[in-house]
């Protein structure tokens, strides 16, 4: 009987060889060959359709084209995300990951497009896949860390490491529950393991109102809670009453000197870089405690055993509010309570720069939880800054008045006046009152013409017993812009690198002789052009990218036969550099706002003019929290393209600095500490996925912490010249002293030339450090050597474009 089976006998060749098709060829071809001439004309959208096409048609060129089809989706997906197409943005990626399911570069890219748009669960996931795929792909590293830094903040590791909050809330916990309390309302108690059968809520933040705990308590008691405990009805028993915890809060303040605060949050000096402030006007950050602008926040938070410089006290601690969260009336008319003003004596001789507030927390009648600044607690302190232009020195004897209300459910607290002999100062109008206001002459000092008469009459001009009667003018700034502002080193330091710039190219050119258009026209920058210059030699072009608030180009401009193109895009800001130019003789032709004038931002870094090239482009190159910006070498490498001969990058080169140090702090921020589980819950397994290498934001100089090492030189980044720079460089560093090496905090000594240079580890420095925390402490010996390896991270996002990223990884060996 024959086989009838269809099944091929075992070892039988059964193959069939495709025949070709020419047709089919031929349409793959040409539309490769459109693909392929899209891409250059920079039509991406039609690209990425040929593309598909072909991928389609004829997988077998997936290998050949796939850096090709990335770099094509990713600035495709760039146009869709600027148009606000969000839904054919991710039918695209969709499209892409059928064709390439397991590349880890698209999944990283899609996953960046949903972070940027808040999905930042959906874009962990994506991460998470991507660092699956390839365990050691640095971009999806970052973007973890990014990531799980907004999933988990810093301080959750803080609270589940502060054994005494932990024991003090089981304490009070278990008190109730042996009372009677049989049901559980857990409101915001961050993990959860503070809920065991009670009402439990620790929505609170160092200004205690700030993360809603009011409106939540309201909610609360009015639709989900038993009645409270009743005066009248003593004997009902407490598993038919309704009871928070914590039951209560004290909160204190007391007002300090503080440079560092201070100079986070008002202009400080008289003169930035060569040019005078004082046309700049009102300056001051988005923290106000005055109801004149619902969107500012009315406090920061500070640690303030931790800030550089120290503070000193004005005032005795003063009680400044007391809150019963078991009583709901209370409750309801917090908000609607009448400002109250308290007279503090004035204990300490200083500048009034803010009041620090903090509170007790009730947890019942027995226990309580400081967040004092002399605690160890994991709380910070809320920061009230003074706004005043000007500074105001208290004395003994002074009294500080001080208005304290609630409204928008925030505690506000704001320093309105000075009482002294007698007399009110309003601190929004006037000075020192022992020190009358003088017009300073042009060498800065006072007008020395003033009588005796003409001091008093401005003495007594600046006194006032109400408050001013209209809303003060005044630009915003962001606190890292004003303390950059603040930062006189840093641009002393650059302009004089920018004069001896401008000096060396008029001596070239002078010896070069005349240029062609020198004693012309200048050729206009813009279509049509902004206003021509009056004739002369043709100027130097000088481009500033700064993030932000930046007067680097105004300094620029005020070098003579400068024209300078500021990236500042704030309206209000460049009105500030408008004012600045006027005062200080800065011709207006003489600065324009380069982003005004191109389309795209991400083009910024293009020519003046097609005739033109830069004289000098200032890039700026370290974050405000101690990271070398992204992208920063693919940014430089463009900017060599477009500087004259002679030209330079400000700045041309940063060397990282870093040393050994032992921190239990650093530890106790990074993950939960210990094999014990807390509170009887193993909750380390889980949240410690949550663990980031890279901490920021620090200031070194007051870190709890001790130097095992001395600081030492870890990595170069240079800016005017690729072939100085390296991939991956061991590093061997001594330990000064025995102990267990937790971290490596580092920093960047950013040399704008040969001569000049400004650190990020110093006391005017408007950056903080970084520090990279070892996952496993490494136990050294006074002597031992310890290898750290930096490596450079060199990453093709197409078949011409490389982006380099730097990254520094520490592998530590302990050498004898």
């Amino acid at each position: 009987m024959p086989n009838t089976s269809t099944r091929p006998k075992r070892g039988r060749r059964n193959r069939r060889v495709p025949r070709e098709d020419p047709a089919r060829n031929e349409l793959v071809s040409r539309s490769l060959e459109s693909a392929q001439q899209c891409l250059f004309n920079q039509d991406y959208g039609t690209a990425f359709v040929h593309y598909l096409l072909v991928l389609n048609l004829a997988p077998v060129l997936k290998d050949f084209a796939s850096e090709s089809f990335r770099f094509t989706l990713f600035k495709w997906a760039d146009e869709l995300d600027s148009l606000g197409r969000i839904q054919d943005l991710f039918d695209c990626y969709e499209q892409a990951l059928e064709l390439f399911p397991t590349d880890e570069v698209i999944i990283n890219s899609m996953g960046e497009h949903l972070f940027r748009m808040g999905f930042r669960d959906e874009a962990a996931g994506h991460f998470h896949k991507a660092l699956k795929l390839k365990p050691d792909y640095p971009e999806a590293k970052e973007n973890f860390y990014r990531v799980a830094n907004w999933l988990v903040e810093r301080w959750h590791f803080l609270m589940l490491n502060d054994r005494r909050r932990n024991h003090k809330y089981q304490q009070a916990i278990q008190k109730a529950v042996e009372g009677g309390c049989n049901t559980v309302l857990d409101i915001g108690t961050g993990t959860g393991i503070l809920g065991v059968s009670l009402v439990v809520t620790e929505t609170v933040d160092a200004g205690l109102f700030g993360e809603g705990i009011i409106e939540s308590l309201i909610h609360a008691w009015n639709h989900l809670l038993l009645p409270p405990q009743s005066t009248q009805d003593p004997s009902r028993p407490p598993s038919q009453t309704g009871r928070v915890i914590p039951a209560g809060a004290t909160v204190f303040g007391m007002a300090v000197q503080c440079l560092e605060i201070r100079r986070h949050h008002r202009l400080c000096v008289s003169e930035v870089g060569g040019l005078a402030t004082a046309a700049a006007g009102e300056l001051h950050s988005p923290v106000s405690c005055s109801s004149e602008d619902d969107s500012t926040e009315p406090y920061t938070t500070e640690r303030l055993s931790r800030l550089p410089g120290g503070y000193t006290p004005l005032t005795e601690p003063f009680n400044a509010l007391d809150i019963d969260f078991n009583n709901v009336q209370e409750l309801e008319g917090l908000c609607s309570r009448e400002v109250s003003r308290v007279r503090l004596p004035v204990t300490g001789e200083g500048l009034l720069d803010a009041l620090a507030v903090w509170f007790q927390l009730h947890l019942d009648q027995e226990s309580s939880l400081s967040t004092g600044p002399k605690e160890d607690t994991c709380w910070e302190q809320a920061i009230y800054p003074v706004q005043t232009p000007h500074n105001f020195p208290l004395r003994p004897g002074d009294e500080l008045i001080v208005e304290i209300s609630c409204r928008d459910a925030y505690l506000r607290l704001c320093s309105v006046a000075v009482a002294r002999d007698g007399r009110e100062f309003c601190l929004d109008d006037c000075l020192d009152p022992d020190k009358p206001r003088n017009n300073p002459g042009p060498s800065g000092n006072p007008n020395p013409s003033l009588n005796a008469e003409a001091e008093l009459c401005s003495a007594l001009a600046c006194l006032g017993t109400e408050q001013s009667s209209g809303p003060r003018d005044y630009t915003m700034l962001e606190c890292a812009e004003m303390a950059l502002l603040n930062n006189q080193p840093y641009h002393d330091s650059f302009r004089r690198a920018l004069a001896k710039l401008i000096t060396n190219l008029k001596d070239a050119r002078s010896v070069q002789g005349p240029s062609q258009g020198e004693g012309l026209e200048v050729m206009p920058l813009t279509d049509p052009p902004s206003g021509p210059m009056d004739p002369g030699p043709d100027p130097f072009y000088v481009l500033d990218v700064s993030e932000g608030f930046s007067v680097l180009s105004l300094m620029a401009a005020s070098q003579g036969q400068v024209k300078a193109y500021s990236s500042v895009e704030k309206t209000q800001h460049q009105a500030v550099l408008r004012r600045l130019a006027r005062a200080n003789g800065v011709p207006e032709e003489a600065l324009e706002f380069w982003l005004n004038q191109v389309e795209d931002e991400q083009a910024v870094l293009q020519r003046p003019s097609r005739e033109k090239l830069w004289s000098a482009i200032i890039l700026d190159c370290v974050e405000t929290c101690g990271l070398v910006r992204q992208k920063l070498m693919e940014k430089a490498t463009l900017a060599r393209c477009l500087l004259e001969d002679g030209g330079q990058i400000f700045p041309e080169r940063i060397v990282v600095y870093g040393m050994l140090v032992e921190s239990d702090t650093l530890l106790l921020e990074s993950a939960v500490q210990g094999q014990e589980p807390t509170l009887g819950f193993n909750i380390a397994p889980f949240i410690n996925q949550f663990t980031v290498p890279v901490h920021v934001f620090l200031d070194l100089s007051t870190l709890q912490c001790r130097h095992l090492s001395d600081s030492v030189e870890l990595f170069i980044l240079d800016l005017m010249n690729t072939n100085a720079n390296y991939t991956n460089r061991d590093v061997k560093v001594q330990a000064s002293a025995s102990g267990r090496v937790t971290a490596v905090p580092f920093w960047y000594q950013i040399h704008l030339n040969e001569e000049i240079s400004v650190s990020t580890f110093n006391q005017d420095s408007h950056w903080k450090q970084a520090a990279v925390v070892l996952h496993q402490p490494l136990a050294v010996r006074e002597g031992d050597w310890v290898r750290l390896n930096g490596k450079k991270n060199v990453s093709y996002t197409g078949p011409t474009k490389c982006i380099c990223k730097h990254q520094f990884i520490f592998t530590n060996e302990r050498q004898t």
